[in-house]
């Protein structure tokens, strides 16, 4: 297993928490929890090692993409692909913006 940290500027507020995806299913969970700090703190364990670069080419292109918001995301990873980690990323905010 890999341990990656990540930090980002955040650029919006959300309040409610969320838990996304199934870690167990071959897939990945990701786990938000808000705070009215200033920056988006990542924590990513994965089964694949040496995948640092690629999580955070994914992350620079989310940060250009959207408003990235305040707080911690734990995201645990079982091999997702790319585009699967960036649905349930997506994911957990939205859930967190109606929570």
């Amino acid at each position: 297993m890999e341990q990656i940290t990540l930090s980002y500027p955040a650029t919006r507020t959300l309040q409610g928490r969320a838990l996304v995806g199934v870690v167990g299913s071959g897939d990945m969970e990701a786990l938000f929890v808000p705070d009215a700090g200033e920056k988006l703190e990542v924590s990513i364990t994965t089964s694949i090692v040496n995948f640092e670069a690629r999580w955070r080419a994914l992350f620079d292109r989310l940060s250009t993409l959207t408003e990235l918001p305040a707080g911690q995301l734990t995201i645990h990873d079982f091999g997702a692909t790319p585009g699967v980690a960036r649905i349930r990323i997506e994911q957990v905010f939205e859930e967190a913006a109606h929570a």
